[in-house]
């Protein structure tokens, strides 16, 4: 995902980085497992179950050019709302999310104000870790526990639903996979959501793809970003370049073969021409592979052998970038996601 710098500050949570060490510790004699149990995030009895079809979509914490949205202003067709995003902190491992005054909020209890009222219309607000300039990494027991003792930590203090993984830096399935369990752990209803690259999902043997298959029976959704991509191959074996119906259905049908539940796998492209590089496409073709995917109809040249009417839907960079194109991508997207079969 493309970003702009952000405001950053230290990472304040220093019980919970000590008790995390700790438990990083035992975790690498085998004597228990990571997270610390001191984060609350907020009551299973309070969150909305995601829908069945599911529209996700990024949030900019940052002004770079797209409209400048506070979270309120989000469009109601977004069901999932990614926060881009936490940053990387002095301490391996850990995150911490800064507010920017860009934005125009008088304060973080406003912020967290509207991530309240966003959860009671029904939305999931997650907090996205990484995106282009990101620099997280956890590649040990130790940052394991960092990671997740502040992500916990970020969920109790805003009340955030869980955690998107935007790490476009590299990722080591074996700490992230840890790391991540250990936040479902903390609070077992978490939302957990992915933005890998093309690149990244090619093959199960592929760290994203391994992490996405451990943490199957938790995990919400992939949105594999379709865009700023090079020709990438099929599930068929053939060569396929963005900005296709069959590129994106041709991919898809690798993550759909190769593990994860269809309710796993969303369609991730940018909300307008500005919105990336490059690999943007109209609403309508979004809408296509949905339906071929889900159906069987209106398909390219690429036709895959069964369908897969639980696909949960598609994500879009960005919600700023779709309300600088007139919301253009959200409303013709979000209706066609939620009449899905």
């Amino acid at each position: 995902m493309e970003r702009s710098s952000t405001h950053r500050r230290p990472y304040r949570n220093r019980s919970r980085l000590a008790a995390g060490l700790a438990a990083a510790a035992l975790a690498a004699a085998g004597l228990t497992t990571l997270g610390t149990g001191t984060a609350t995030a907020r009551p299973a009895d309070e969150r909305a179950a995601v829908p069945k079809h599911a529209v996700t979509g990024y949030w900019q914490n940052f002004d770079n050019g797209a409209t400048v949205q506070k979270l309120r202003d989000v469009q109601d067709e977004y069901d999932i709302i990614a926060v881009a995003f936490a940053d990387a902190t002095g301490t391996p491992g850990a995150v911490d999310f800064t507010l920017d005054p860009a934005l125009g909020y008088g304060s973080e209890d406003e912020f967290k104000a509207d991530i309240k009222a966003k959860q009671e219309a029904g939305k999931s607000v997650v907090v996205s870790v990484g995106g282009e300039k990101g620099a997280v990494r956890v590649n040990d027991a130790a940052s394991a526990a960092n990671f997740a003792d502040s992500v916990t930590g970020l969920m109790a203090e805003y009340g955030f639903d869980g955690v998107d993984i935007d790490l476009e830096n590299g990722l080591d399935s074996t700490y992230m996979t840890q790391a991540l369990k250990a936040v479902h752990a903390e609070a077992n209803d978490v939302v957990v959501t992915m933005a890998p690259q093309t690149i990244d999902m090619q093959s199960t043997s592929n760290e994203y793809f391994r992490t996405a298959l451990a943490i199957k029976d938790f995990l919400t959704v992939v949105n594999m970003q379709y865009y700023n991509s090079g020709s990438m191959l099929g599930c068929d074996g053939k060569v396929y370049s963005q900005g296709s119906v069959d590129f994106l259905t041709a991919l898809a049908c690798i993550q759909l073969e190769g593990g994860l539940d269809p309710s796993q796998v969303g369609i991730g492209v940018p909300a307008s021409t500005r919105g990336a590089g490059s690999g943007y496409v109209e609403p309508a073709v979004v809408n296509a592979a949905l339906d071929c995917l889900a159906k069987g109809t209106s398909c390219g040249s690429f036709t895959p052998d069964r369908t897969y009417p639980g696909i949960r839907g598609a994500m879009t960079w960005s919600t700023n970038w779709d309300a600088s194109n007139g919301s253009a991508w959200s409303k013709a997207v979000g209706p066609h996601v939620h009449g899905l079969p």
